[in-house]
């Protein structure tokens, strides 16, 4: 699910906007762009963001917040009248490529058009297909836009989105590297463009602009903090980073959400659940290369851990023990274990998780605050969940508890989690859901 607060823009004074590809012609779809086009949907993860919980598929009406107000999506479905069912191909590319709506109007970048950008024609062309006659039309308005009144103003929103593209928006398609191979130019077609990977992955400026767009820079997937998440850092550093995952790891966590001394969870569930698991193998091995090629990123990364049975211990002997560790063996121990190693793919470890390792720990605040979604693949459901911890402990025990848990068993994650961080979260944040969303294309 794309990021809440990215719909933040700057309204710098410019007037410009990046150039699009050319288009082809559009003609009556076949079966073959049907399903392909629904395919580039699931890649690009269209449905996530365009539903709201209970709603129909491409209708719209999810609000994300953002720094200056809530925006709500707006329906994709081929109605006419409120959706996108008027549009033409070029006016459809327009909107994907560079945020520009068919009356003229510009996109919030919630919609990940900076990295839509590098789609190639033929994956818009088919997509185009798919959204006007693969999908049911559903006939719902947008929400207007929750802003302040000076700022909720259509030629100063205009204004400012024009600004933001013209420095922002690379406005040009993928590039080859002629010096590797398909499988890896693939992966980095899906990952830099279609995927929009970094749109989550990827530091900010304090434009709100992602600070790199090409795994070229070391910024690219070095991780970020979206919506008291934080998006771990994806390159080849140790301890937080990819470094001692295999390529085939890579692939397994794609395909079902579990890595080593990992499992997804957060807004990555959706991305699971909803977009990765039905790619093609070759594609999530395209993707797996790409990401493992990726070097040590611009920001120090925290040191593979030791394992240290000291912790284990403690938690088992010491009649002195601290507040986070007696709240861990109390609430987390039955699960995680005393060792700290967990149980299988299904329950992580603590012990050398790089979620745990992240030198940002909103994460560990969130899953310990509103637990976690259940993983769906294949439509089996995982048979464990994280739970939430919210009603059960204050703000004082949960930074307890992720502070142990952040030392312990050899783990080195720098910094200390104080009770008002914890407070933030609880208050901006909401419970994960019960329901498992594995939503329909058609």
């Amino acid at each position: 699910m794309m990021p809440k607060f990215l719909a933040a823009v700057s309204a710098v004074a410019l007037l410009a906007g990046p150039t699009l590809l050319s288009t082809p012609a559009f003609g009556a779809a076949s079966p073959e762009d049907l399903t392909r086009g629904e395919y580039v949907a699931r890649a690009g993860d269209c449905i996530v963001c365009h539903t709201a919980p209970g709603g129909d598929p491409f209708a719209g009406g999810l609000k994300m917040a953002t720094p200056l107000g809530n925006i709500t999506t707006t329906n994709i479905t081929p109605d006419k009248d409120t959706g996108i069912g008027a549009y033409t191909l070029a006016e459809f590319d327009r909107a994907m490529r560079a945020g520009i709506a068919k009356d003229g109007h510009r996109l919030f970048p919630a919609m990940p058009y900076p990295s839509y950008a590098n789609m190639t024609e033929s994956d818009m062309k088919a997509l185009y297909s798919f959204f006007m006659e693969g999908v049911t039309p559903v006939k719902q308005a947008a929400a207007p836009k929750e802003l302040p009144a000076w700022m909720n103003k259509p030629w100063l929103l205009n204004t400012g989105l024009a600004a933001w593209n013209a420095l922002f928006v690379p406005g040009k398609g993928y590039t080859a590297k002629t010096e590797k191979g398909m499988s890896w130019n693939r992966g980095a077609y899906l990952v830099e463009g279609l995927g929009h990977c970094g749109s989550c992955h990827t530091p900010r400026g304090m434009f709100f602009q992602e600070k790199a767009m090409t795994g070229d820079d070391g910024a690219f997937m070095s991780g970020a903090e979206l919506d008291h998440w934080s998006a771990p850092n994806l390159r080849g550093d140790a301890g937080d980073g990819l470094a001692a995952w295999t390529e085939a790891d890579v692939f397994a966590f794609l395909k079902t959400g579990h890595g080593p001394n990992t499992a997804a969870f957060g807004t990555m569930i959706d991305v699971i659940n909803n977009s990765t698991q039905f790619l093609s193998d070759e594609d999530l091995m395209g993707m797996a290369a790409y990401i493992k090629s990726l070097s040590p990123g611009a920001r120090p990364g925290v040191k593979a851990p030791i394992y240290d049975a000291k912790t284990t211990d403690r938690l088992t002997n010491a009649d002195d023990k601290t507040p986070g560790e007696k709240t861990y063996v109390v609430q987390c121990q039955g699960c995680h274990g005393m060792d700290g190693k967990g149980k299988g793919e299904f329950v992580p470890p603590i012990a050398g998780n790089p979620a745990v390792l992240d030198r940002n720990p909103a994460s560990l605040i969130n899953v310990t605050l509103n637990g976690s979604q259940r993983l769906v693949v294949g439509g089996l459901p995982d048979p464990y969940r994280m739970v939430q911890f919210r009603v059960m402990l204050n703000d004082r025990e949960v930074a307890d508890v992720v502070n142990f848990i952040r030392s312990g068993w050899g783990n080195n994650a720098p910094g200390t989690v104080k009770a008002e961080d914890v407070a933030k979260v609880r208050k901006d944040t909401d419970p994960a859901s019960d329901q498992v969303v594995i939503l329909r294309m058609r």
